[in-house]
């Protein structure tokens, strides 16, 4: 299980990769976000991003659910307070295939609650060497001595 201690800053945490598939990418933005560009082939190609183009709020679950799958799930997460730095700094297509991590930035103690860490991380999603998704967040992940209290 992973607990805050082990979570020090400059811990690099490769999530893999996933292919962006078409029919899902089209499911999220008739649901999240319909713009033309996210929906038709044609607007697509009439916009700036040149081809049907995934949502950033598409790409960003699409980190979340590796986040999730490598590291949540068996973590002493406690949830997030929030982040900032939100980027898409390039359009995703379907077929691409995306690299995902996640690297600490900082992790400390709750001056409030010290059993509870504050870990600031980076979130990324590469299409090769090409990063088309950067943010920072804070996730709070208890230590393992409170786990084993």
């Amino acid at each position: 299980m992973i607990a805050y201690e082990d979570l020090p800053a400059g811990r690099i945490i490769p999530l893999g990769e996933m292919i962006v598939d078409r029919e899902d990418m089209l499911d999220f933005a008739r649901k999240f976000d319909p713009q033309p560009f996210h929906l038709d082939e044609q607007a697509g190609r009439n916009s700036i991003f040149g081809g049907l183009s995934a949502s950033g709020w598409y790409t960003a679950s699409l980190w979340m659910r590796r986040w999730v799958d490598e590291v949540l799930s068996d973590s002493t997460s406690q949830g997030s307070p929030g982040g900032r730095e939100l980027s898409w700094l390039a359009p995703v297509h379907p077929g691409d295939r995306l690299t995902f991590a996640a690297t600490v930035l900082s992790a400390r103690r709750s001056k409030k609650r010290p059993e509870l860490g504050l870990v600031e991380f980076e979130g990324t999603a590469k299409r090769g060497d090409e990063l088309v998704y950067r943010f920072v967040a804070t996730g709070m992940f208890t230590s393992r001595a409170a786990q084993d209290a």
